[in-house]
């Protein structure tokens, strides 16, 4: 990583300052991209991603401080210097204000921008070791599906290796969105009946009067509407196991009989007089307390004795300490793969707004958030106006750019081409047309732009 090539921009309209500029920070590992005119230079900005930008501060037609803007708009991981022969210090503040590395005053030392541009490229490189090191710590705090490093990740991997092997009944515990699904599914893995079906039964999706039927079969004419024999699912899931999510949603009713099926490892249809024999592991899970559900007599205490022999709690996420960035990286990874799109990266500021959000819907409304941004960025780096608006209370231009679009007829919401074309729409139309200003607007290069109007016939 040490040996990465990095990239640094020059703008400057005098071209003896860039070949100066030039020839002073040439070196092996650093690729020197130079522009006389700033839209030419905000374009490598855009096609490139140079790690450090110098830029001049008076230019024609648009100015080093509207020049920082844009790129801090764009990605504001770059680091700007600004330099001028008319230094004042209100303009200095303005631009660190404005996100610039720093501020020189011209004829800057050569010594100076030297030492300072190598503190920069050192940290960029940081940077990215950083980032590779998540890579690697992504793939080795992988476990069957879990993603986590926190204590409590490792604990929680700990406790289902334990228990994997031995269980016959197991309860899983924690809040809605936590993972309670994958933790069933590595159970099921890690048993000796990984062989066989892992069968999954929602509680609170089905009808109180169907749930004997869903879990024990029924024969034909057992009642109105029984007009052919059907297997339960204890019956589809002999010699593997049954899961039983929202297991607090049970009706009483049925909640007496699966403990007679449990205890016995025996079923009966609905309409049958002949019971059969089955060999089930049971996994349950919950997001509601049990033992307040046994105060209020909607849970059977008998029931959750037997089921909960073995509890195992999922961690919420603004619990795990550490785990929020990793978690990011995995769905970036994900599905950037599902979009087909290039998405390396988030920006700082991105970064900030998901780490200030608590998570109530913990792992789940995360995925919902990084997918809802992977399906918005048009460039390769996501920023805060791919997030959903609520997360980064989104207002104005930038908002009404990404605000929900249109729910076509039937209620279906666009697919990922549909809203990409849109969103070139809004641009063009917000920009009069102009597309180098829209491809600004969307942070993404004028070749992307072009190929993209081209792909959605767009001029």
């Amino acid at each position: 990583m040490s040996g990465a090539l990095m990239t640094l921009l020059i703008i400057d309209d005098n071209v003896g300052n860039l070949e100066l500029l030039r020839s002073a920070l040439r070196r092996a590992d650093v690729e020197i991209l130079t522009a006389e005119d700033p839209e030419e230079g905000l374009d490598l900005v855009a096609s490139r991603h140079p790690q450090i930008v110098l830029t001049d501060l008076v230019m024609p037609r648009v100015t080093g401080m509207e020049v920082l803007e844009r790129i801090m708009a764009f990605d504001p991981s770059i680091d700007v210097i600004l330099m001028t022969a008319h230094y004042s210090t209100d303009t200095a503040v303005e631009a660190i204000k404005k996100g610039a590395s720093d501020y020189w005053n011209k004829p800057v030392p050569i010594d100076t921008i030297r030492k300072r541009v190598d503190q920069l490229l050192e940290t960029a490189r940081r940077r990215m070791r950083a980032s590779s090191l998540q890579h690697e710590l992504l793939d080795s705090a992988e476990f069957h599906g879990i993603v986590g490093n926190s204590p409590q990740m490792w604990d929680l991997y700990s406790r289902i290796e334990r228990v994997a092997p031995h269980y016959r009944t197991v309860l899983v515990t924690g809040q809605t969105g936590t993972g309670k699904d994958l933790v069933a599914k590595s159970l099921h893995a890690l048993s000796p009946v990984a062989d066989g079906h892992l069968v999954v039964l929602n509680c609170s999706a089905v009808v109180e009067t169907l749930f004997e039927s869903e879990l024990f079969g029924h024969v034909r004419g057992s009642f109105t509407g029984a007009v052919a024999d059907k297997t339960g699912l204890f019956e589809h899931a002999h010699k593997g196991t049954l899961f039983l999510d929202e297991i607090g949603d049970m009706p009483l009713s049925t909640q007496a009989k699966l403990l007679r099926a449990i205890q016995n490892q025996e079923i009966q249809r609905l309409g049958s007089l002949t019971p059969k024999r089955v060999d089930v592991r049971i996994i349950a899970a919950t997001n509601r307390d049990l033992r307040q559900c046994i105060a209020d007599k909607t849970f059977r205490e008998d029931l959750y004795y037997r089921l909960g022999m073995v509890e195992i709690a999922v961690p919420a996420l603004n619990g795990r300490e550490g785990d929020l960035p990793l978690l990011i990286r995995h769905f970036t990874r994900r599905f950037s793969e599902l979009y087909r799109k290039p998405i390396t990266g988030w920006t700082r500021r991105s970064e900030i707004v998901m780490q200030r959000h608590r998570w109530p819907g913990n792992v789940r409304e995360l995925e919902n958030a990084v997918g809802h941004a992977c399906m918005m960025a048009l460039g390769e780096t996501i920023d805060v106006g791919d997030l959903p608006p609520y997360l980064w209370g989104g207002e104005g231009e930038q908002a009404s750019m990404m605000a929900p679009l249109p729910v076509a007829a039937g209620g279906e919401m666009p697919g990922l081409e549909d809203q990409e074309k849109t969103l070139l729409q809004q641009a063009l139309e917000k920009c009069g047309g102009n597309r180098t200003a829209a491809a600004r607007m969307l942070r993404i290069s004028r070749d992307t732009m072009r190929y993209r109007m081209k792909k959605f016939g767009l001029g």
